[in-house]
Parts: C-alpha cells; structure tokens; sequence
C-alpha cells in the first residue's frame, strides 16, 4: 500500500474519532468518496492500526444507529422552514 494512503487512512479515522464525524462529512472534509471512507476504515486501516480502526468503527456504527433520527429531524426542520400555506395544494376559486 503506497504511503500516502496509509496517511489518509489514519487521518480519517482520527478525524472521525475527535469529531464524531459521520461517513458524509468525512468524505466532504478529505475530499473523498464515502466509499473510500469506508475501505479506509474497514480494511486497510486494520492492517495498519487495528486499534484505532476499532475506534473509528465505533463512532460510524454508533452514527449508523442514529442515521433515521437524523433524517427525522431534517425532514422536519424542512417542513417547519416552509410558509403555514405555501401553495402545495392551491384551491381553485
């Protein structure tokens, strides 16, 4: 595995430990794909730190658990942004 994706791996996953930082926003912050989060986590960074890929893992899981409230909320915090009648059905006079 090439060096600097050793580094990367083990910024996420210290990134993702000191921030309780889902999947999404660690991608965003490193400018990569969720996926590449993932593998960086999951597989190699075992093979270069197992125990700080065990903290790591604990946050995201953590953050799995509580993705649906989460999404609740947003869903909701859209909702209650919108006007009281904003013309989503209109009445026809």
């Amino acid at each position: 595995m090439k060096a600097y994706i050793e580094e990367r791996a083990v910024e996420v996953a210290n990134y993702i430990i000191g921030s309780n930082a889902t999947v999404r926003e660690t991608a965003k912050k490193f400018g990569i794909s969720k996926s590449t989060v993932h593998k960086d986590v999951t597989e190699r960074l075992v093979a270069i730190n197992p125990k700080l890929a065990g903290e790591a893992r604990r946050v995201l899981e953590v953050n799995k658990s509580e993705r649906h409230i989460r999404g609740g909320l947003a869903t909701k915090e859209k909702y209650m942004s919108l006007p009281k009648h904003s013309g989503v059905i209109k009445k026809f006079s």
